[in-house]
């Protein structure tokens, strides 16, 4: 009892990977990997650890032991993500007001609609259990998501959040794959040089120092929630890159 059957696991989930960037706890590591094959994922990136898996993480993984064996141990969310065409940040913290350059949200069960009859890998990023994902991280991202929580106590467990964003993966996905490519989601490498280039443009334009982050972040978001493909982006990779030459001659 409690072993799972041998049927083949969900149409298109080969294409979602979850990375816990420097967990704290060993039983939440083994944890996550139960919910991930609840839900029929299997590529587990944990970033920050490099050492065998202990007997809690495996106690708590159950018969998802799979998922251990396979999973990436990598040194930074770069490397986690370098093959991923988009990169999905959580957070539970939350800003009001006008100011939330950090906190443009999307909810778990918008995501599948949005990434719907797209191929390309997708990343999901769960921060350590004791702070979450920081600022920096979250500017890595190109996406963010939310749990919607009662604001008393808004942060979850680790897992139940890994469980939470799989289970709305796994509900509200459109497991029918397109032919060819012409839905794919962003080639990896050039989501990379995208965002090196809007980082390049925005390092050389002339505005205050304090402002640029906001501006890259605000570039990066506005565009990504478009979910753009390859060629519209060298189309838009042109301009940038144009704009970024010109005010580095100047």
């Amino acid at each position: 009892m409690g072993n799972h059957r041998k049927v083949p696991l969900p149409l298109g989930n080969e294409n979602l990977c979850i990375v816990l960037v420097n967990p704290g706890h060993d039983g939440n590591i083994g944890a996550v990997a139960r919910s991930m094959l609840n839900f029929g994922i299997t590529d587990l990136r944990v970033v920050g650890r490099s050492e065998e898996w202990s007997e809690e993480t495996r106690n708590r993984a159950k018969n998802a032991q799979s998922v251990l064996d396979s999973a990436k141990l990598v040194s930074t969310i770069a490397d986690a993500t370098s093959d991923c065409s988009i990169v999905i940040g959580t957070s539970g913290k939350r800003e009001d007001g006008n100011k939330t350059v950090m906190r443009h949200f999307l909810l778990p069960e918008e995501l599948p609609e949005r990434l719907s009859g797209t191929d390309g890998r997708v990343a999901m990023v769960f921060g350590p259990e004791d702070k979450g994902l920081l600022n920096e991280e979250l500017r890595m991202c190109d996406l963010l998501v939310t749990i919607p929580t009662w604001e008393g106590y808004p942060i979850l467990n680790l897992s139940h959040a890994v469980s939470i964003i799989c289970f709305s993966w796994y509900v509200n996905s459109d497991t029918i794959q397109p032919s060819g490519t012409g839905n794919r989601l962003l080639d990896s490498d050039l989501r990379n040089t995208f965002r090196s280039e809007v980082s390049r443009l925005v390092g050389s334009m002339p505005t205050k120092d304090h402002k640029r982050k906001g501006i890259e972040e605000t570039l990066v978001r506005v565009i990504m929630r478009g979910l753009p493909k390859d060629d519209e982006i060298h189309r838009l990779l042109g301009v940038i890159t144009e704009a970024a030459d010109a005010f580095e001659e100047d």
